[in-house]
């Protein structure tokens, strides 16, 4: 496998909507992929960036990163981190989180979180020997009742 490429998505077209369609499955059982106008709003975003890595020039992961303001300063989160399952084990996911990191960085963040579920070991030992550090904290989620 050739070295992976992290570039930031910069457009919406069918070789996104298409790479999302097949990695979003992978990531989510209970959401389905974004459509071209829920994409066009994360690359074309004020405060979301999608990072996207390719391999032979086949997107093959992708994560998106948020950097906005607080009063007590710019933070940044990693959210929504896949890589298709014929690519893992090769540090794409590794590639993604560190040009994230360097991204925010960049922007001026104090920190980047992000979130993992336990049951994800591999991501939970790779954001540890990125430096992520488990936080004392309780998480919290609210969801507005169905109609």
């Amino acid at each position: 496998m050739d070295a992976p490429v992290i570039e930031i998505a910069a457009r919406v077209d069918d070789e996104l909507v298409d790479a999302m369609a097949r990695l979003i499955p992978q990531l989510s059982r209970s959401s389905p992929p974004p459509d071209v106008g829920a994409l066009a709003r994360i690359v074309h975003g004020d405060a979301t960036s999608m990072l996207l890595a390719r391999v032979e020039g086949r997107i093959v992961g992708s994560l998106t990163l948020v950097v906005f303001p607080i009063p007590t300063g710019i933070r940044a989160w990693i959210e929504d981190v896949v890589v298709d399952d014929a690519a893992r084990g090769h540090g794409v996911g590794a590639l993604l989180n560190t040009r994230a990191i360097e991204l925010a960085d960049e922007l001026g963040a104090k920190t980047v979180d992000l979130t993992s579920r336990p049951s994800r070991e591999a991501a939970n030992r790779l954001y540890r020997r990125l430096g992520f550090v488990a936080r004392e904290t309780n998480v919290y989620r609210y969801q507005p009742p169905s109609e």
